[in-house]
């Protein structure tokens, strides 16, 4: 009798609030596994289609919110790491690479909550993230080079923007674990909250952001995103159009109402 495998993400939908949960808690949610991957990136391509969804919260069950790589496959070379030198490249490009391609670009807000370690790619995952909310008992760790291998994932893009190159160049090359208060400190998180109540917070957090207009939303996020990387005058152009777009949408001439009426705003997604 065939047996269908247990999703690595197991997803939620609280309105227009969208839980993922990585689901591996035996393997601290390792990410090693192609299919696993592939779930990332089906995910997003489904909220990008989903006008209904406003927020995305992704989270870790078990003790950890993520591992990073499976450090029994690397010592065995299996998994994605099997193969020539070509091999292992070609399997990190088809596989781990398309999720920070896929979460990083993602037009929805994107919150972590990071309810316990989060190591090598894990960290990397949530600094995909556009917000990071912590339990008091996470923890977090550049630390490939710790196992003698380099941030594969786009930990050397992330990281930095997140914690500035000096912090994060401190992180990567000593492969040092930072606890919570710490990451606060150095702006890795938001906010640091009792691991009981974090979900509590994240989900919190997440409906204040889903209040508002879903085009409002995926448009500022699209700017904050390209603005890491365009000139002040080409970002102004960006933002003029896309002002334009919204300024002509009925939830935006619902939002004025409200405003002017004193009353909470019913939006339509229009």
């Amino acid at each position: 009798m065939s047996t269908v495998a247990t999703p690595f993400l197991i997803v939620e939908r609280r309105g227009p609030v969208v839980i993922a949960r990585m689901n591996r808690p035996e393997t601290r949610n390792a990410l090693t596994d192609p299919a696993h991957m592939q779930e990332f990136v089906d995910l997003c391509a489904g909220l990008r289609r989903d006008r209904e969804a406003k927020v995305l919260v992704l989270t870790g069950n078990g003790s950890a919110f993520c591992a990073g790589g499976n450090v029994k496959d690397m010592q065995s070379r299996g998994g994605i790491f099997a193969g020539s030198p070509y091999e292992v490249r070609d399997s990190y490009r088809d596989t781990i690479q398309r999720i920070p391609l896929a979460l990083y670009e993602l037009d929805l807000p994107v919150i972590a909550a990071v309810n316990g370690p989060a190591i090598g790619a894990g960290l990397d995952l949530a600094c995909m993230c556009d917000i990071r909310l912590a339990a008091d008992k996470a923890i977090f760790a550049e630390s490939f080079v710790k196992v003698g291998i380099v941030p594969g994932d786009g930990g050397a893009w992330l990281l930095p923007r997140v914690i500035g190159l000096p912090k994060a160049s401190l992180m990567a090359f000593t492969g040092d674990t930072i606890d919570a208060a710490k990451a606060l400190d150095w702006g890795l998180v938001a906010q640091v909250v009792p691991a009981a109540t974090l979900e509590t917070e994240a989900l919190a957090l997440a409906e204040r952001i889903a209040a508002n207009p879903a085009h409002a939303l995926r448009l500022t996020k699209r700017l904050l995103r390209e603005g890491q990387h365009m000139r002040l005058d080409s970002l102004l152009e960006l933002s003029a159009a896309y002002q334009a777009l919204a300024h002509h949408t009925d939830d935006h001439l619902e939002s004025v109402n409200a405003f002017l009426e004193k009353r909470p705003a019913r939006f339509t997604g229009r």
